[in-house]
């Protein structure tokens, strides 16, 4: 176990996180850790790890979807703009429609509407695959799947906000995967097998140099992607911003000459930023409580929480535990037959004739989705619920459901160093679908 300085929130903790980021922490050039109490297992470092560096940056900390974060507005609509609190649903209901017709989600998605940027006009983008570049062009401003969405929430005096969550997208992914090559010692062009050892680089070096510089790359495209998506929603809700809070919380910032690594951990200053909980939880906007003239709320040399707070409410249970299994299964085609998907190890349906539906004949199809059959989480009840208390959700499925999470207030209540200085109310919440299989992990 290292003898460096490693503050560990939350209770119960989550004995693999723990030996991740002590394994993560043996490096000689790790000066000290953090693990929030919204943390969990995850590729090589925990997600709600902080650990910082002295002279060095670890890729595998950042993680495959770099500069994943949040952004939030507040509009200068009240929810009682749209009508009494009896039929806020029903008003929401259209515009979320509205909001995934017109944004993009899902795997691999590019922007129906290519928008330019000029951080497309970087001498850095040739240093990459040529076509890294047309491909990136082609996602900016789309959210991808997994736990990635766009809300519509009302806070305390019903004032509607609006927030994303969502990373560099298949760009970020693709240069975290090149620079794990390159920290084996192979071509930004190989790909290395995933392992449980941290891939750190020196900072002086060429290799380290070139990451930093594609890291905030990275970042660039995400903000420009996460304001992309803001202002589609502003726009179709005919409103404006009257306040704006922007956060990474998977990135590496240079602070007071050592390099601070936080993966799924929020960076925490006397600035707003935005913590958000699950589809059917409060999320919020803090700032850290400032005890000296530092602009952060720790000082990195202060053990505790190194700067940082928790990025979210933190997961209790993993995709297939609460979803099922993807499995490829045969479904029937037509909408108005209720024959179950079926599930075949082989590529033959043995028992039926043909492949054919037995209920209305119609030649069935091999699809990979959720084997729900062995999943502890009832997806439709959770819909039910969420409707019920005044929430649409349009996409995703179990495995990103209330229940997968912690309660986010009481995650909070284990950072003593946290001011809430908003609390949001969700009351419209679009995903990708369940069935989206989300390569961008972490």
């Amino acid at each position: 176990m290292s003898s460096k300085p490693l503050q560990i929130f939350g209770s119960p903790q989550d004995e693999g996180a723990v030996a991740q980021i002590q394994n993560v922490m043996k490096d000689d050039r790790v000066v000290a850790g953090a693990l929030m109490a919204d943390h969990h297992l995850g590729y090589s470092m925990p997600i709600g790890g902080v650990v910082v560096y002295d002279g060095a940056i670890s890729p595998s900390g950042v993680g495959f979807d770099i500069a994943c974060g949040n952004m939030c507005v507040r509009t200068t609509l009240n929810v009682f703009d749209f009508g009494n609190k009896d039929n806020i649903s029903e008003v929401v209901k259209p515009i979320m429609r509205q909001i995934q017709k017109s944004v993009s989600f899902g795997l691999g998605r590019s922007n129906e509407e290519p928008f330019d940027h000029e951080l497309f006009d970087s001498s850095l983008w040739g240093m990459f695959p040529k076509a890294l570049k047309e491909k990136a062009r082609q996602q900016l401003g789309t959210v991808g799947s997994g736990n990635h969405y766009v809300d519509i929430l009302t806070d305390e005096k019903g004032i509607l906000w609006v927030a994303n969550h969502f990373g560099s997208r298949g760009f970020g992914h693709t240069v975290a995967s090149g620079f794990l090559a390159i920290a084996a010692g192979k071509k930004f062009e190989d790909r290395v097998k995933e392992t449980d050892d941290p891939a750190v680089l020196d900072t002086h070096t060429d290799a380290g140099m070139f990451y930093i510089e594609a890291m905030q790359l990275a970042g660039q495209y995400a903000y420009a992607g996460r304001e992309y998506v803001i202002q589609q929603v502003l726009s179709i809700l005919g409103a404006d911003a009257s306040f704006v809070v922007h956060n990474h919380h998977n990135f590496a910032w240079l602070e007071n000459d050592y390099w601070v690594v936080r993966k799924g951990a929020t960076p925490l200053t006397t600035e707003p930023a935005f913590i958000g909980g699950s589809m059917g939880d409060v999320s919020v906007i803090v700032r850290g409580i400032n005890e000296d003239s530092s602009p952060y709320a720790h000082d990195v040399w202060d053990i505790g929480a190194l700067g940082s707070a928790p990025h979210g409410a933190g997961r209790t249970m993993s995709r297939t535990k609460a979803a099922g299994k993807l499995r490829k299964m045969w479904i029937c085609p037509n909408r108005n037959c209720d024959f179950a998907p079926y599930r075949s190890e082989s590529n033959k349906m043995s028992g039926y004739d043909k492949g054919k539906c037995p209920k209305c004949g119609i030649p069935l199809r091999k699809v990979r989705m959720r084997d729900t059959s062995d999943a502890l989480i009832d997806w439709p009840q959770t819909r039910k619920d969420l409707i019920e208390r005044g929430i649409t959700v349009l996409g995703a499925g179990a495995d990103e459901a209330p229940g997968v999470y912690k309660d986010l207030t009481e995650v909070l209540s284990h950072h003593p160093n946290i001011e809430v200085m908003h609390t949001l109310y969700p009351i419209g919440v679009v995903m990708a679908g369940s069935d989206t299989f989300d390569p961008y992990k972490d």
